[in-house]
């Protein structure tokens, strides 16, 4: 079903749109894990596994992607399948999405991209693993995510596990600060670090039920706040790899990235990639338990919010 939003056609799923005329909660979800964070056939029951406890949870999963040049909001399963053995798709950000559309591409969205669609179809909660920011050695290289600035700009909460592990977390918070983006852990005073429960930081805020964070975001709204809200939920503690034994992999990780003189948007899958062959497959089965506990979180939120 295409409909307009904001003047932008968007096609949406029969169940997002049902939901949608319903005023059903429902939940965004990027599709970048599905075409560049692990391979097929297990990113396709990685991704029926997350709508499944998103529809458990009383909310509508809707994932998001670029596919011959439309704006999918929520997919229908052949869709998903297709796209999950989709190669060469785009990764798509807030830069290129609109290069995706107009030139009939198919594209794969990031956590910014999943945000803007997220934010034009009217859905306030995305979940997704962990968000980009800024990378080890940026004050050479420059290289900072579009996640940050997309966070400071749409009012759309994003659930994670962190930001990514591999990245410049302390430095990433304070983007995020100065920014003004509420960085709240659910839970724990304690910033996760995507596969580890703890970065070794202070969360900024912490608070302990999804009704506590709709209510959080509610005051945001009526306070004309705009910008998103970043909800940081530590992996369980039994799928975790502690902080320290990650930090040797990601260290080994970047310097393979380095020596293949490995760049851009190429560095995040590269690292990840490596660090699943460094860790015998270890991360992978961290990934995929912390984005379904992440799915968990804001379906709950979801509900909260539309309650």
């Amino acid at each position: 079903m295409t409909t307009p939003a904001h003047n932008f056609p968007i096609t949406y799923s029969k169940e997002v749109a049902d939901a949608k005329v319903q005023g059903l909660p429902i939940v965004a979800l990027e599709s970048t894990i599905i075409t560049h964070g692990m391979p097929y056939p297990g990113n396709l029951q990685m991704a029926r596994s997350v709508e499944a406890i998103i529809r458990a949870e009383g909310a509508v999963p809707a994932t998001i992607a670029v596919i011959a040049g439309k704006l999918h909001v929520g997919l229908e399963d052949a869709e998903l399948e297709a796209l999950s053995q989709t190669t060469g798709a785009m990764k798509v950000s807030r830069a290129d999405i609109a290069f995706a559309i107009a030139e009939r591409r198919t594209g794969a969205t990031t956590v910014a991209a999943t945000m803007i669609a997220a934010a034009r179809a009217g859905i306030r909660v995305f979940a997704t693993g962990g968000i980009g920011g800024v990378h080890r050695g940026a004050e050479l290289s420059f290289d900072i995510s579009a996640d940050l600035e997309e966070l400071a700009r749409t009012s759309v909460i994003v659930v994670c596990a962190g930001a990514k592990a591999i990245l410049d977390i302390p430095k990433t918070l304070e983007v995020l600060e100065t920014r003004g983006v509420p960085v709240v852990t659910y839970g724990s005073h304690e910033f996760p670090a995507f596969w580890s429960r703890s970065s070794g930081l202070k969360s900024p805020l912490m608070l302990n039920s999804p009704e506590a964070i709709a209510h959080f975001q509610k005051t945001r709204e009526a306070l004309v706040l705009g910008g998103g809200m970043l909800i940081a939920n530590p992996v369980p503690e039994e799928d975790e790899i502690p902080r320290n034994e990650m930090e040797i992999y990601i260290k080994r990780a970047l310097a393979n990235a380095e020596d293949a003189d490995i760049k851009g948007k190429e560095v995040t899958p590269f690292l990840l990639s490596d660090i699943y062959r460094l860790t015998d497959g270890r991360s992978l089965k961290t990934n995929i338990a912390l984005v379904e506990n992440n799915a968990r979180l804001a379906a709950g939120i979801a509900v909260a919010m539309a309650s």
